[in-house]
């Protein structure tokens, strides 16, 4: 069996497709991690964390 890796989704992508990478995932719809990212970015961290991780996860391969 082979590991599950997190990429940015290519298919689900409104931004960086960070939201949407992180749904694929989990397994679940990326409305609930974009809904979650909102509550946090309301602090400031969520913004930051976002891009951090767009940086970092790299993008699904074709």
């Amino acid at each position: 069996m082979e590991p599950k890796k997190l990429y940015r989704s290519r298919r689900s992508r409104m931004i960086c497709g960070v939201c949407g990478g992180v749904a694929e995932y989990f397994n679940i719809d990326p409305t609930l991690i974009r809904l979650g990212l909102v509550l946090i970015a309301c602090t400031g961290t969520g913004i930051i964390a976002y891009f951090i991780a767009a940086i970092i996860i790299p993008d699904a391969p074709y």
